[in-house]
């Protein structure tokens, strides 16, 4: 947990907030009205009638474990409270900018539990902890009031995924399934057209035309902010470029998913390749696997680190990070 350089902290009527108050507006539900599952249930892969192959899941692997969560329920809960490989995390999903992000529940050296606190700051959901009733951007993972403001929350790397390429890249995974003690009708989208219309329901601060407003984007922040179209990704299979000072690489094997690597390895900057169905780095051409370690060549057994970043909408990144670079790929 860190304290965020980003705002200055204030101060109004006994209120610690780093945005102003007046930004935060009611989505319409109350507190808990959207309820988080705190005591998930979970099945095997092979017991997971109830979703479907082309089913998006959250998917995250902590320590050798692997769970997934169904988008279809995720968005009538949009937070899950779980412990995943000897990890406290919340596995968070905000439907009206599709961000998804999963974070470490430990905060300040307790573990504490998020619910949804009915409110929106630039259409994303602003959740809140039951340690102190702060509450979080969930897009920023930033405190933005209460006795927590300010503080950031650690991110763990996860993957939206179809449900058939999860289980095929870890048959070992567990599925969160629709017991969930809440009685909703799993399966019928709350939202129907609304991820591929133009509308935007709820205000946000910034406003920009260079993308479709629901162009689904991955967002990097290193000290400069970066955005890359997921359809991008998808088509190149490899995108190697850099963030601020940091040099990357996006890789993206399967549709709707994409990992990104630091792409430097023993202080040598790598270039990679997509080439004949494997991932090749040209310098030394060794072959290197989607989890970022090096499968065969000079380098094997070499891994990449891992990168955090954040997928949504192009108008909720935007909103957020109006000063945000797009990458363009090169004709």
């Amino acid at each position: 947990l860190t304290e965020s350089p980003t705002s200055e902290i204030q101060i109004t009527n006994g209120i610690k907030h780093i945005i102003p108050l007046d930004k935060i507006k009611s989505g319409g539900p109350p507190k808990d009205g959207i309820p988080s599952i705190d005591k998930p249930k979970f099945v095997k892969s092979s017991e997971s009638e109830f979703i479907s192959d082309d089913d998006l899941v959250i998917g995250i692997d902590i320590n050798g474990e692997q769970r997934a969560y169904p988008l279809f329920i995720m968005v009538w809960h949009e937070i899950v409270n779980d412990e995943v490989g000897g990890v406290p995390v919340a596995v968070t999903y905000c439907p009206l900018c599709f961000t998804n992000q999963v974070f470490d529940r430990n905060v300040d050296g307790k573990i504490t539990e998020f619910g949804t606190s009915g409110k929106l700051y630039n259409s994303n959901l602003v959740m809140y902890d039951r340690n102190t009733d702060s509450q979080w951007s969930q897009a920023l993972g930033i405190a933005i009031t209460g006795e927590m403001t300010g503080q950031t929350l650690k991110r763990i790397p996860f993957d939206v995924a179809r449900w058939s390429d999860w289980k095929s890249l870890y048959p070992d995974t567990l599925v969160l399934t629709t017991d969930t003690g809440f009685f909703r009708t799993y399966g019928i989208d709350p939202y129907g057209d609304y991820y591929i219309d133009s509308r935007v329901i709820f205000p946000v601060e910034n406003k920009d035309d260079r993308l479709f407003l629901k162009e689904k984007i991955l967002g990097f922040d290193n000290g400069v902010y970066k955005a890359y179209k997921l359809s991008d990704v998808e088509k190149n299979k490899v995108i190697n470029d850099d963030v601020g000072d940091k040099k990357i690489v996006l890789i993206s094997l399967y549709p709707e998913m994409a990992r990104a690597f630091t792409r430097i390895v023993d202080g040598q900057i790598l270039e990679f390749e997509y080439s004949n169905g494997q991932i090749i780095d040209i310098q030394t051409k060794s072959k290197w696997n989607f989890d970022g370690v090096s499968i065969e060549g000079q380098l094997k057994g070499k891994k990449l680190q891992r990168e955090v970043y954040n997928p949504g909408f192009w108008f909720e990144w935007v909103a957020f990070h109006p000063e945000t670079l797009l990458y363009l790929e090169k004709n």
